[in-house]
């Protein structure tokens, strides 16, 4: 499994990126080995960072190559005030089952 963390920056939002922002999504959840996804803001920063699950490098990959994508990749810079994405591999995952988590049923609770 892997993850593809997307950092970022807000700037300056239009419906342009709405449009596009949900576009990329469906496009993503509809890939197989899409896995799920979470969003998290950090107050002190004002960063967001979106963590998308993957299957494989390969469905995270159809994802990156999607038009729509690099579309988005080439027009940041209008809606973004910078941005740091991070693949990583997911070695293990792990919990208690108390709460909700796109990797939840991959591992059982230790």
């Amino acid at each position: 499994m892997y993850t593809s963390t997307f950092t970022f920056a807000k700037g300056d939002y239009d419906d342009e990126f709405f449009a596009l922002d949900d576009s990329i999504a469906q496009i993503a959840r509809a890939i197989p080995g899409y896995r799920g996804e979470e969003t998290w803001e950090n107050s002190a920063t004002g960063l967001i960072s979106n963590v998308y699950y993957w299957d494989s490098m390969d469905a995270l990959q159809q994802l990156m190559s999607h038009p729509s994508h690099r579309e988005a990749k080439q027009a940041q810079a209008r809606w973004l005030r910078g941005y740091q994405v991070v693949i990583a591999e997911v070695v293990r995952t792990y919990g208690d089952g108390g709460i909700a988590h796109p990797l939840a049923e991959s591992t059982p609770a230790h």
